[in-house]
């Protein structure tokens, strides 16, 4: 699966997860894939990050399941391995580019300038992070960006909610938004997979899609 094919799976959100209790995993994918969100970035936050990707991967065959805030090209191995089929960095350097196309991982990575989004260009990525997304000029930002850049799309992360993300969902060059909100750790942590549910629900009715 390309990293296109994956952001469009993703639309209009790609949850960003920081699970730090392994038990949490299952119930937590099984909940969102019930509600239509299947693609699911778990971040490299927490010492559980790993198994929880592994444990998503061979258990739930209907998520797309990815690593977040990948660093390293130690990192982009080990996830890899762990069976994320694509991983997703705050920033963008040459080192992780070069290693993202030497282990065949499809790598999402990190923008905040101009002159960050030509790099990317140089290695052949027009698929990028924007991050973070609401401190760095958020809308405006991106929409300026459209212009030397029209065939770059983006998936705006950081700050981002329910009520801020239909302006990044109308815009040319966003493809899908990253949100947090969508398992909060006080839900996750009380087992309160229905509020969850419900908020997975809600998530399909930005930019008109119908849950």
């Amino acid at each position: 699966m390309t990293l296109d094919d994956i952001l469009a799976a993703a639309y209009p959100v790609l949850p960003v997860l920081v699970i730090d209790n392994p038990a949490h995993a299952l119930p937590l994918a099984e909940t969102l894939v019930a509600h239509d969100v299947r693609v699911l970035e778990i971040t490299l936050r927490t010492e559980a990050a790993l198994t929880v990707i592994n444990t998503i991967a061979k258990h739930v065959p209907e998520a797309i399941v990815g690593a977040g805030t990948v660093l390293t090209h130690a990192q982009l191995r080990h996830v890899k391995e762990a069976g994320a089929q694509f991983a997703v960095s705050p920033g963008t350097t040459e080192r992780m580019l070069t290693a993202a196309r030497e282990l065949e991982v499809a790598l999402l990575p990190g923008v905040a300038s101009a002159s960050e989004v030509q790099l990317a260009l140089e290695y052949g990525c027009d698929r990028l992070k924007f991050f973070p997304a609401e401190a760095t000029g958020g809308p405006p930002l991106l929409q300026a960006l459209y212009g030397p850049f029209p065939q770059m799309r983006f998936c705006p992360t950081g700050g981002i909610n329910a009520q801020s993300a239909p302006a990044y969902l109308t815009l040319p060059n966003v493809v899908c938004v990253g949100g947090s909100w969508l398992a909060p750790k006080s839900l996750m942590d009380a087992g309160n997979w229905p509020e969850i549910a419900a908020l997975a629900h809600a998530s399909r009715a930005l930019a008109g899609v119908t849950p």
